[in-house]
């Protein structure tokens, strides 16, 4: 006998969508790419996709999850039984419990640096000392692996809840807590001497930085922040109810996602050159850079530089933690409905594998780099084109229609649709096909 399945709440699925779109790469990754390919040209490229592409991309699956009620591979089971879908379906889930397992060996390390902060902070007398912090972190050691099975238990813990009591609860609480977080935290970065310079980095248009590879990436991202192709969006949608407005549920996903991420470079960027620091990829701007401004602005006020440390790492940990969840979520869900086993064990089982990979993660760069690589460009880009493909060529119209309109009780016009299904048609997938080939290049 089937266990009854969950629904979110009316605002408890959005915000839940939400906090699976943003996470660690809106705070360090978008703003570099801004500044890196053109400014408030790359901004405006990165807008055209993210309802072009990204939008549609994120409507098939999520009409997917919630037409059918079930997991990844079951939904395409369920609509198109005896075929080979759901195994690409299964690899979507693939794709997200190895991201689960890395992606939580860096929720540790913002869960150690925020609790550095609040016992100790960082020493403005010292620049190298939160470097050395962070070389510690990801070398060979025990610190990390603590860190990683701590902050992988805490997600875990929040998945056993279920999806009214954990899931939902925790993204009413944290995901307005998250937007209070990081819209103080741009106000005082904005206040800083020498912010504008960092203003300018972000906003200044430059159209000769804008090249082809500029183009794909502001492409990329706008796809990748929306967390498609993991079979995340497609669970999250299945926990719906049937009222719940798609359309408008899927628009204020992204503009959630576009708002934070355009926040978070006027967090960051101002902060760095404000320092007379050069912004740079990766997780190091936020781990090396970051740590040593707070305690410089601190050194007057070491209360004010403690403060905004936390903040600034609690924001970090919470971005985390609401992606993460996401993810262990789709592959437990899986696991119940494929095996009939209960939450809790679903669950217990994907903790300790996660707890393994990312132990591996932690211990080799090497292990780590090839994980992010194959789940990113492999696993989730063949997850995407399955579901845009499956939705906009296997389905038959009139079904996506049906969901699209709500059985029709919507009033949406039929030149509406009719755009969303051009663009999962013939638009769609020839722009996945690009992410997957630039990022291979």
């Amino acid at each position: 006998m089937g266990v009854k399945r969950e629904h979110f709440g009316r605002m408890g699925v959005i915000l839940a969508l939400a906090g699976s779109a943003i996470g660690l790469g809106n705070i360090w990754r978008f703003p570099y790419m801004v500044g890196e390919y053109g400014g408030a040209a790359f901004i405006i490229v990165y807008l055209v996709f993210a309802f072009l592409i990204s939008l549609p991309a994120f409507l098939a699956e999520s009409l997917i999850g919630r037409k059918t009620g079930k997991s990844t591979y079951d939904a395409l089971e369920n609509l198109a039984p005896g075929t080979k879908w759901k195994w690409l379906g299964m690899l979507a889930v693939l794709g997200a419990f190895i991201i689960t397992s890395y992606y939580s060996v860096v929720g540790g390390w913002s869960l150690d640096f925020l609790a550095r902060s609040v016992v100790r902070g960082f020493d403005s007398a010292n620049p190298e000392g939160a470097a050395v912090v962070f070389d510690r972190m990801t070398g060979s050691t025990i610190e990390p692996l603590l860190a990683h099975a701590l902050f992988l238990g805490f997600s875990c813990m929040i998945i056993v809840l279920g999806v009214r009591k954990g899931i939902d609860r925790f993204s009413k609480v944290c995901i307005p807590l998250l937007f209070v977080l990081i819209v103080a935290m741009m106000l005082f970065s904005l206040s800083l001497p020498g912010s504008k310079d960092g203003l300018d980095y972000l906003l200044k248009p430059d159209f000769s930085k804008l090249t082809p590879r500029g183009i794909a990436c502001a492409l990329g991202q706008s796809f990748f922040s929306m967390s498609i192709g993991m079979g995340v969006v497609l669970t999250y949608s299945s926990y719906m109810k049937k009222q719940q407005k798609i359309l408008a549920t899927s628009v204020l996903t992204l503009i959630f996602d576009i708002f934070f991420a355009v926040i978070s470079g006027f967090v960051v960027m101002p902060a760095v050159f404000s320092a007379g620091l050069r912004p740079e990829a990766g997780p190091s701007l936020v781990f090396e850079s970051i740590p040593y401004i707070f305690a410089q602005m601190g050194a007057a006020s070491p209360l004010l530089g403690r403060v905004m440390a936390i903040g600034f790492f609690l924001t970090i940990l919470i971005a985390a933690l609401t992606s993460e969840i996401s993810m262990i979520e789709s592959c437990v869900s899986m696991l119940m409905e494929r095996l009939h086993w209960g939450r809790r064990k679903a669950t217990w089982v994907i903790f300790c594998a996660a707890l393994l990979l990312g132990c591996w993660c932690s211990l080799r760069s090497n292990v780590f780099s090839f994980c992010d690589f194959v789940s990113s460009n492999v696993f989730m880009m063949l997850g995407a084109l399955a579901f845009t493909l499956f939705a906009g060529w296997k389905m038959d119209r009139a079904a996506v229609q049906n969901e699209f309109t709500n059985g029709g009780s919507l009033k949406i016009s039929s030149a509406l649709f009719g755009a969303f299904y051009f663009l999962i048609k013939y638009l769609v997938p020839p722009a996945i096909l690009v992410i997957f080939f630039t990022n291979l290049l």
